[in-house]
């Protein structure tokens, strides 16, 4: 139960922290928000550590730093999807992606479900699915290039939290931190490279650091799932985080909820429900 509850709020925190590093995308280049938003969230990561603590044995700077660079990609390919938008059909897209690799690797792994699971975890992968149904009368459709976008995102976030879990759990915020230096430095070298294509325009400093907040939060309450539950369940449970870009969306820039969606969102309540019994 704990750990489905800190899924769940793990979930919540990625979904306003997608919501409000789009809509920082949308003001200014995407590179602009992600160097705000990197380095806030690794100053919360150390803010972290003196209750938390951490350790950085070889692992955990090998793991940590893998997921550092994944950060990085993740960050900027996602920001740029939910910059083209629509949100609304693009970020569940992105959670797809990212719950199907987790969920492999927690099941190669060893790890079992009970009755209430196996029909719980397919269930929220197809709430997912679901809640991206974006599709219909009025409703814009996504180009190629921010369909090919969201499936890169959704590897890298992925392959972030694969690594994550793998790091040792004895290790408190260390690969966090690690991982957070890495991809900020990642994200601040590409800017300098990329300086002159950057455009004049001036970031959204409250929105990205904000997004970089929520998303290190995001990152912590995650981990601490992973290492008090399944793999496999956690990552499907986080992958949840559309609900809350979704809702975001349409409170804020009137996009519309279709029907599928909201049967998406139901569905997500009854898996969460089953897979509180596993």
């Amino acid at each position: 139960m704990i750990a489905l509850l800190l899924a769940l709020g793990s979930s919540l925190a990625y979904g306003c922290a997608d919501f409000l590093g789009g809509l920082g995308a949308r003001k200014a280049h995407v590179l602009r928000t992600v160097v705000i938003a990197a380095p806030a969230s690794l100053t919360v990561e150390l803010l972290l550590w003196p209750f938390l603590g951490a350790s950085f044995a070889p692992a955990t700077l090998a793991w940590g730093a893998a997921s550092g660079a994944a950060s990085a990609a993740a960050f900027a390919l996602l920001y740029r999807t939910l910059a083209i938008g629509p949100m609304n059909v693009l970020s569940p897209v992105t959670a797809l992606i990212s719950a199907m690799l987790p969920v492999g690797v927690g099941l190669v792994q060893g790890e079992s479900l009970g009755p209430a699971g196996l029909i719980g975890l397919p269930l929220a992968l197809a709430a997912v699915v679901l809640v991206s149904a974006g599709h219909g009368v009025g409703s814009a459709r996504p180009s190629r290039t921010a369909l090919l976008l969201a499936f890169g995102a959704g590897a890298a976030i992925a392959l972030q939290l694969v690594f994550l879990h793998q790091a040792p759990s004895d290790s408190g915020v260390g690969p966090l931190i690690v991982g957070r230096a890495v991809s900020s430095a990642v994200t601040l070298a590409a800017a300098g490279l990329l300086f002159r294509r950057l455009g004049p325009k001036r970031p959204a400093y409250a929105l990205s650091a904000t997004a970089g907040v929520l998303d290190s939060v995001a990152n912590l309450l995650f981990l601490l799932a992973a290492r008090s539950g399944d793999l496999a369940v956690v990552a499907v449970i986080t992958a949840l985080y559309p609900a809350g870009t979704v809702l975001l969306a349409r409170g804020v820039l009137a996009e519309r909820v279709h029907r599928g969606q909201l049967i998406g969102l139901g569905a997500a309540a009854v898996a969460v429900s089953l897979l509180a019994l596993t």
